[in-house]
């Protein structure tokens, strides 16, 4: 310990480092419910790519394993900690280098703030899509890091499609760089899309470049009340299968509103089942939401109620924002499941995990990507009663093998880490499950970075 601290000291100023066991315990995990977190020897909070490169230097030289940290708010454990390691959190590298409205590209820091790199791309007519529901708080190189998503996926995709150049410390300390800033390449193996996702398994990210995209019209918002999740899902079928292509399209059921109901005064009424939200960021969406309300009609909707401008959009999607918010006050802990499946069998996926909430006598509540098919089933438990925990966790594998058994995946945008690892090989399978393995061994040859992770 005393010689992984000189020789760290040695390249890093004193407040770069946290020694204090009362504040290293407060960055031993993310928000994960079920995932071991060791005790670290140290957090390091570098401002600077040199201060990166000494730190995984020194780690190599003395075996000491690394675990890359942004906001920890990530919820599959993937930001965790083992006994004795190094905790690299970046939140500091937090700059915005640079952003051209010619070339359409961001520069960044990966500790810089989701929400505050999109609304300073707003201010050039620009748009940063990606919005994990944690965008005041996430970080880009956790998105990065998980490959998260948000809201807009169904119209603008996720965080990989706007990735397209990194800078990477790799495990030994040498600088590697990814990508490109053209609009066009294909120089090489995509490097830059193998790390987006890896979870610091890989490379530790010290930089990007974002494409950007012209910044859209307001969105308009479209809420439409059904008696059943199967009718709701029916719509979304309905609306995908005609073209349309909504710059959101979200799916609650009952437990959801209610939850949200009780908890924001939101007015829905208690018979609603399911509601659906969509939204167009057209030149005219008030043609695009009329056809989706025909539409939502047709699949049985008992009220669609269409917002007649901006600020009744965002009173609409108040409900949605406040989903997993709502689900944490019915009980003392939930663990929150991410599996995304093919858009047809959306209704299949929530109708079984219905029936998965009352074979083991427990509230689960359902919000999703509807437009993608990523569900986000929310187990409500009691973490002080042991057998309402194990029956929580046995729920969690019974949604995930459904999404494997109706052809999807078991993790749509919040990694694997900690919490799934043992999934993710039942839906690789051997052979590239091994391909994985010999990847990792050509970028981290030791094991030193975020080990127990992911495999």
């Amino acid at each position: 310990m005393d010689d992984l601290l000189e020789r760290l000291s040695a390249g890093l100023p004193a407040e770069a480092l946290i020694t204090d066991p009362d504040i290293t315990a407060s960055y031993a995990h993310d928000m994960a419910s079920f995932c071991d977190a060791g005790a670290p020897a140290v957090v390091v909070l570098p401002r600077t790519v040199e201060q990166v490169q000494h730190v995984m230097r020194t780690a190599t030289a003395l075996r000491v394993p690394v675990v890359p940290q942004g906001a920890r708010t990530g919820l599959s454990g993937a930001a965790n900690a083992s006994d004795g390691c190094i905790v690299l959190s970046l939140v500091k590298m937090d700059r915005i280098l640079e952003i051209d409205p010619v070339d359409r590209i961001a520069v960044v820091e990966p500790g810089v703030i989701n929400a505050v790199l999109s609304r300073a791309v707003n201010e050039h007519g620009l748009y940063y899509p990606p919005d994990p529901s944690s965008w005041e708080m996430c970080t880009i190189g956790g998105n990065i890091g998980t490959a998260s998503g948000g809201l807009c996926c169904v119209k603008y995709g996720v965080t990989a499609e706007y990735v397209i150049g990194l800078e990477i410390v790799l495990a030994d300390g040498r600088l590697l760089t990814t990508g490109r800033r053209t609009a066009k390449g294909v120089a090489g193996y995509d490097l830059t899309r193998l790390f987006v996702g890896s979870e610091g398994s890989l490379g530790i990210v010290v930089g990007a470049v974002l494409a950007l995209k012209p910044q859209p019209p307001q969105q308009l918002v479209l809420a439409a009340e059904f008696p059943s999740a199967a009718a709701a899902c029916d719509a979304v079928c309905r609306i995908m299968e005609r073209g349309h292509t909504p710059s959101l399209l979200e799916l609650m059921d009952r437990t959801t509103v209610r939850a949200v109901n009780k908890m924001g005064h939101m007015g829905l009424p208690d018979s609603t089942e399911a509601l659906l939200l969509a939204a167009f960021d057209t030149p005219d969406p008030t043609a695009d939401l009329t056809a989706v309300a025909e539409l939502c009609d047709a699949a049985g909707a008992t009220e669609v109620v269409p917002a007649a401008d901006a600020a009744e959009s965002e009173l609409l999607l108040q409900a949605r924002r406040m989903s997993l918010t709502a689900l944490e006050t019915v009980k003392s802990a939930t663990m929150i499941d991410d599996v995304c499946v093919p858009r047809s069998k959306l209704g299949a996926m929530i109708e079984g995990t219905a029936a998965i909430a009352e074979k083991y006598d427990l509230t689960i509540g359902v919000c999703a990507h509807a437009g993608d098919g990523n569900t986000h089933p929310v187990v409500c438990f009691d973490h002080t009663d042991a057998d309402e925990s194990r029956r929580a966790r046995e729920s969690f594998d019974e949604i995930m093998a459904l999404g494997l058994e109706l052809g999807g995946t078991i993790t749509g945008e919040h990694g694997v880490g900690v919490l799934k690892k043992e999934w993710l090989a039942r839906e690789l399978g051997e052979v590239s499950v091994e391909m994985h393995r010999g990847i990792k061994a050509a970028f981290d040859p030791l094991g030193l970075l975020n080990p127990g992770k992911v495999f």
